[in-house]
């Protein structure tokens, strides 16, 4: 199972997660100039990590080939509530694992309920409540 694929940088849209420094990462912008003379189009990208919240970018013909992770979504039920921090089970494998609650659900989530987890590489984040 491949955690990568390959895509161009002028397919990349605000949203998409894009590899930069070896470090999952969300575009926030693209600029794109005209191609010169002898050259050819550029993307201006600005991008932050969806681990830490730093800020990356990167100036790339609009030609050129980005990595892309891959993004797997599962169903996990919330087992107990821990102030910052929440313990999961995931419902296909039953492994249990803790993930630290997101800023705009923070006061939504209750044990019982089942949420979507969304897994990029080795991050984990809850993305929204199923029930």
């Amino acid at each position: 199972m491949t955690e990568y694929s390959l895509g161009k940088v002028k397919d990349l849209k605000k949203g998409t997660i894009v590899m930069i420094d070896d470090e999952p990462c969300k575009v926030q912008t693209i600029s794109t100039s005209r191609p010169g003379k002898h050259g050819h189009a550029k993307a201006r990208v600005k991008a932050k990590s969806v681990i830490d919240g730093s800020t990356h970018g990167f100036v790339k013909p609009t030609g050129d080939r980005v990595t892309l992770p891959k993004i797997i979504r599962t169903e996990a039920q919330i087992i107990a509530d821990m102030g910052e921090r929440v313990q999961l089970m995931d419902m296909e494998t039953y492994e249990n694992f803790e993930i630290k609650k997101p800023e705009e659900l923070k006061d939504e989530l209750k044990q019982g309920q089942t949420v979507e987890v969304k897994q990029v590489m080795d991050y984990k984040e809850i993305s929204r409540i199923i029930e």
